[in-house]
């Protein structure tokens, strides 16, 4: 008998920002930009970063409380319209076990003088590593950080320092 098992979710987050969007698409494409928001644990290390972000382009980011477990994420573009839509797969790793396989689809259109932002995701949860809840959930802190910085970002702009 098999101890292996599937389940599988889809869940959608819709946010506003108050930046147009190339600023957000820019957050996401730019490997300096992602840097300093991408994750969704404020207080985790991060142990290693790659951005190659173009269609067949690769991403690896691995993150973990220090000396504890190792969270890596895999990713692979599928297709990217500058300023519209990013599409991409990405699988998850605790230490060297993969706990599931994502397609993710972020939209971008314009909202006012700011971005109405769209990130779907389609999810297999491998081995029952992780609930469907806790995923949707630490997606929606890093998006929570992702407005963080554009805010600040954009703070910066107004008001530079001389």
């Amino acid at each position: 008998m098999s101890t292996h098992s599937t389940r599988h979710a889809t869940f959608t987050i819709e946010r506003t920002y108050e930046v147009p969007p190339a600023r957000v698409f820019a957050a996401w494409a730019s490997k300096e930009a992602k840097q300093k928001w991408f994750g969704c644990v404020p207080d985790w290390v991060m142990t290693g970063y790659e951005l190659d972000f173009r269609e067949g382009g690769r991403e690896r980011h691995q993150i973990g409380p220090a000396g504890g477990t190792v969270h890596a994420y895999h990713a692979l573009y599928h297709d990217i319209v500058p300023n519209e839509r990013i599409v991409f797969s990405y699988d998850m790793h605790l230490d060297a076990t993969r706990i599931s396989v994502s397609l993710t689809t972020i939209e971008f259109a314009p909202a006012g003088k700011g971005t109405r932002m769209v990130y779907t995701e389609q999810n297999v949860y491998l081995d029952g590593a992780q609930d469907p809840a806790d995923r949707e959930a630490g997606t929606a802190m890093g998006l929570d950080s992702l407005a963080r910085e554009l805010q600040r970002s954009a703070l910066a702009e107004q008001h530079p320092i001389q």
